[in-house]
């Protein structure tokens, strides 16, 4: 018998199977463009949550303006309503926020990208003190080295705690809605993708480090250019916007939470609009409680810009940096907690 042919005519068992030598199915190569072994992949989750955000903003920019015909931002010749900041700010919230929500499906990933955790209200309210501490500070030193000047109070009675509140609220919609975009999916996402790439690249433990800080650079950028377009702001203000962006992915690093940037910025927004009455990065607020005026070079007094384009500020942002190191619990931004960045380890360039 020829035992080529007794061979070949033996049955082979699933281990003996010779491989294929046909190439894998287009439908495998391409899902590996969208997906690998961390799921979807990081510049394609960036782009789907850019492109929810602004669908959101969209439609809901269209029926504010079919609601509200002739509605537009305020110039620097004018101060900002609370009306338009509720609306403004909510929809800005709702957008983040929703687009967060939706992506946290689309990755399965059982992640809340800042927003989960066992110590949410602690470092709210620690967030909040924090806020409400540092602006006092620095216009406690504007103040006493004659660069502010308090005139008078502007409201009394039963408005002082009607309006102090309702601002509160609307800075807190403001801190949900700038931190959620900057410091929230696309900043856990962009570490993601970027730590990946370090580890390839260079082999390094420090890869998630590494990631999150070039990622935290990337978006304090974007958060600077979001201010550009006030009015009244000044280089050192915008300096200032891009050293406050990195201050709070700092708190975001080391808590492995949004809470406290969120409680810090709406306190720091609410101090200077309502307590302090001086300039938000160029903005004027209605319903303040002081009226205050800055006096002398703009590079120390702020100017327009108000405290925050003195160059003050970033001796009060050493201060909060020291707080944030001090006294807030360390989290897990890598691992082991809601939100935290789960880097995959790469084994070779994707195909």
């Amino acid at each position: 018998m020829d035992p080529d042919h007794t061979l070949l005519s033996q049955p082979l068992l699933p281990s003996e199977s010779r491989p294929s030598t046909e190439p894998p199915p287009p439908t495998f190569r391409f899902r590996r463009l969208f997906v690998r072994q961390g799921g979807l992949r990081a510049g394609w989750g960036i782009l789907i949550f850019v492109a929810l955000f602004a669908a959101l903003m969209f439609i809901a920019t269209l029926i504010n303006s079919k609601l509200h015909p002739g509605q537009q931002r305020p110039s620097s010749a004018t101060v900002i309503s609370l009306s338009f900041g509720y609306v403004q700010e909510s929809i800005l919230a709702a957008a983040a926020l929703l687009s967060t929500w939706i992506m946290s499906k689309i990755e399965c990933r059982g992640r809340t990208y800042g927003f989960g955790g066992t110590s949410k209200l602690f470092l709210l309210l620690a967030g909040l003190l924090s806020g409400l501490i540092l602006i006092s500070l620095l216009v406690f030193v504007l103040w006493k080295t004659g660069f502010l000047i308090v005139e008078a109070r502007v409201i009394f009675g039963t408005d002082i705690f009607r309006y102090g509140l309702l601002w509160l609220f609307a800075f807190f919609l403001v801190g949900v809605a700038e931190e959620s975009l900057t410091r929230g999916y696309l900043l856990y996402t962009l570490t993601r993708g970027l730590a990946w790439l370090y580890e390839y690249l260079f082999k390094t433990r420090h890869s998630t480090a590494l990631g999150f800080w070039t990622a935290a650079v990337i978006l304090s950028v974007v958060f600077f250019i979001g201010h550009t377009s006030n009015p009244g702001e000044s280089p050192v203000g915008l300096l200032s916007v891009f050293v406050g962006g990195m201050f709070f992915c700092l708190s975001v690093w080391r808590t492995g939470s949004l809470w406290w940037a969120i409680g810090m910025h709406a306190a720091w927004d609410w101090g200077q609009s309502f307590l302090f009455g001086v300039g938000d990065s160029g903005l004027m607020f209605q319903h303040h409680l002081l009226a205050t005026h800055p006096v002398g070079r703009p590079l120390l007094s702020g100017g327009t810009t108000g405290p925050e384009g003195s160059v003050f500020i970033f001796g009060v942002f050493a201060v909060g940096c020291l707080i944030i190191l001090f006294t807030l619990p360390r989290g897990n931004y890598i691992s082991g907690s809601a939100g935290a960045a789960e880097i995959p380890q790469p084994a070779s360039l994707p195909a």
